[in-house]
């Protein structure tokens, strides 16, 4: 069975533990504050779960899921992670983050960055335009025909495979929007943030399928 390392269990995070152990799939979570600040999300998701240090979090993943606020995406481990399958779901936010003067000037992108950081690592962004709470209650099984979709992008087409299973087992499709370099197109202030899944207001959220995310993605605009 998969381990799914997780690097930050926050919001999303956490949701995306929780439909991983729904699939099956080990986890071992981690945070900045430690692993025993975890023991009550580990007890919430049973067996299959654990905590660890960020490090021990990074090795034991087949695939890591990051998920911290950007300004902190230095402080991933960079061994660890050679040739590892790494899942981003971060948005740069400048006033969570700071200015960031690349991003500003849109040199990057925020998956760019942490490919930089994670030189032998194989990037892929996924998770990171759908609210959290929608993450949580759109999943369903596949063939589904209110099955949703998640956009991903990444650079290494293995990886992008290995992530898309990963999607199918926990109950999403998935589009595949390029390279990092296109990641642009699924990030804040673009059609496909959000407003494809329904709004904040409506916790559970609205299907949407893979057309209607090829449509948002195609009316983005750098």
């Amino acid at each position: 069975m998969t381990t799914i390392g997780f690097i930050g269990a926050g919001m999303i995070g956490g949701t995306v533990a929780r439909l991983s152990v729904a699939a099956g799939h080990h986890v071992v979570l981690s945070n900045s504050r430690g692993p025993e600040t975890l023991k009550d999300l580990v007890a919430e998701l049973g067996p299959l779960a654990s905590a660890g240090t960020t490090e021990q979090a990074a090795e034991a993943g087949d695939i890591v899921v990051v998920s911290i606020p950007l300004k902190a995406y230095r402080s991933v481990p960079v061994a660890p992670l050679a040739g590892q399958t790494v899942i981003d779901t971060n948005n740069y936010y400048p006033e969570r983050d700071g200015q960031i003067q690349r991003l500003d000037d849109k040199d990057v992108t925020t998956s760019g960055l942490l490919q930089e950081h994670l030189a032998g690592a194989h990037v892929v962004k996924v998770f990171n335009n759908i609210f959290f709470r929608h993450l949580a209650s759109l999943d369903r099984t596949p063939g589904a025909e209110d099955r949703s979709a998640l956009p991903i992008s990444g650079d290494d087409e293995k990886a992008k495979a290995q992530v898309t299973e990963f999607l199918d087992s926990i109950g999403y499709d998935a589009v595949d929007v390029g390279s990092l370099a296109d990641s642009w197109r699924h990030e804040p202030g673009t059609p496909c943030y959000g407003p494809p899944y329904g709004t904040f207001e409506n916790p559970d959220g609205t299907p949407a399928s893979a057309d209607k995310i090829r449509a948002a993605l195609a009316a983005a605009e750098k």
